[in-house]
């Protein structure tokens, strides 16, 4: 199993900066890709930004190039959200994920990112 434990999130204005991060541990030998996705109110999740471990190949959502930016420490196992610029359309809980390479996901709890106008 894999276990995903996030932190980071909060409550800041617009135009603020908030640090996400997602420690994993458990069978992550497999892994393929970490990321985070998040899901607003009455809408479908999305994915915001993910990282191939092996090589840092990175994909990034329209709506936050520019201003997130995903990042891994190999050594600590953990993945990183660093969002900067912050929307209200911003507001969602943003949830940590783990691709194996055999295409299971594993998910985090979720933690709440609210950004007031």
């Amino acid at each position: 199993q894999v276990q995903l434990v996030e932190s980071g999130g909060g409550l800041v204005q617009a135009g603020g900066s908030l640090r996400l991060s997602c420690a994993a541990s458990g069978r992550t030998f497999n892994r393929y890709s970490m990321g985070w996705y998040r899901q607003a109110p009455g809408k479908e999740r999305e994915r915001v930004a993910t990282i191939i471990w092996s090589d840092g190949t990175t994909y990034y959502a329209d709506s936050v190039k520019g201003r997130f930016t995903i990042s891994r420490d190999n050594a600590k196992n953990t993945v990183y959200l660093q969002m900067n610029s912050l929307k209200p359309e911003d507001t969602a809980i943003y949830y940590c994920n783990l691709e194996s390479t055999i295409g299971r996901d594993y998910w985090g709890q979720g933690t709440q990112v609210t950004v007031s106008s």
